[in-house]
């Protein structure tokens, strides 16, 4: 695996005692990969990434592993809210939601896989927590998207992907309170501070792509049973 070099100066040290546990995905939301770049090096933007996959697959890393990159901004995930501090970010070139949001291309995905397995084996991080930005900060964040081939990777065991027996036809059923919801989605890891129906359209954009509406009808809540599980 070839990764270029492009040192960003948008780092700092992690906290004394930290581990690494969580790889954080998202998109850049820019319009090209140039700019992309030029903005996670720039002195000014206050932002960055361990690693930057281009759509032709071109990986490259502007910060060190064991320093911690600035790419989750304000985020939670099981009770912690320095996501930076214990996660390594990966950011995929993709224009977003804003510019044009399109499906990530084969080489890009291909080359995403091979980095990630390699991260996951070397930081022991657990498939649970693969996680997208719209995971760790749902009312803020839409990537890596409903296009983003969840589902295909976890077959790689990069991310998880519940494996529930779906009832064929759930049909609607929103009477599950908003507590015991609120309950299942903080075990899997979710803020329970942050909006439920934020928290919903997150999950369903990960889990549920095909039918994005923040509604907890019975497959959603299917699937939130299933993901809770794993915690």
């Amino acid at each position: 695996m070839k990764i270029l070099q492009r040192p960003s100066q948008n780092f700092g040290d992690r906290g004394q005692g930290s581990s690494i546990d969580k790889l954080i995905l998202h998109y850049t939301g820019m319009k090209s990969g140039e700019d992309s770049l030029a903005r996670m090096c720039g002195s000014t933007s206050e932002v960055s990434a361990h690693y930057f996959v281009d759509e032709d697959g071109t990986i490259t890393q502007l910060v060190d592993e064991d320093k911690r990159a600035w790419h989750a901004g304000v985020s939670y995930w099981a009770g912690e809210t320095d996501i930076n501090g214990s996660s390594i970010g990966i950011e995929l070139q993709n224009p977003g939601h804003e510019w044009g949001y399109r499906d990530f291309p084969e080489e890009q995905i291909e080359a995403l896989a091979e980095l990630a397995a390699d991260i996951l084996i070397r930081h022991a991080i657990p498939a649970k927590n693969v996680l997208g930005h719209s995971d760790v900060a749902p009312e803020r964040k839409q990537d890596p998207g409903e296009l983003f081939p969840w589902q295909r990777l976890a077959t790689r065991n990069i991310g998880y992907w519940p494996s529930a027996n779906l009832e064929e036809n759930p049909g609607p059923a929103f009477d599950t309170p908003n507590e015991e919801l609120r309950g299942l989605l903080s075990k899997r890891g979710y803020n329970p501070e942050t909006s439920l129906v934020d928290v919903v359209t997150a999950f369903q954009r990960r889990y549920r792509p095909a039918n994005i509406d923040g509604k907890a009808d019975s497959e959603t809540v299917q699937l939130i049973t299933a993901c809770a599980k794993i915690a």
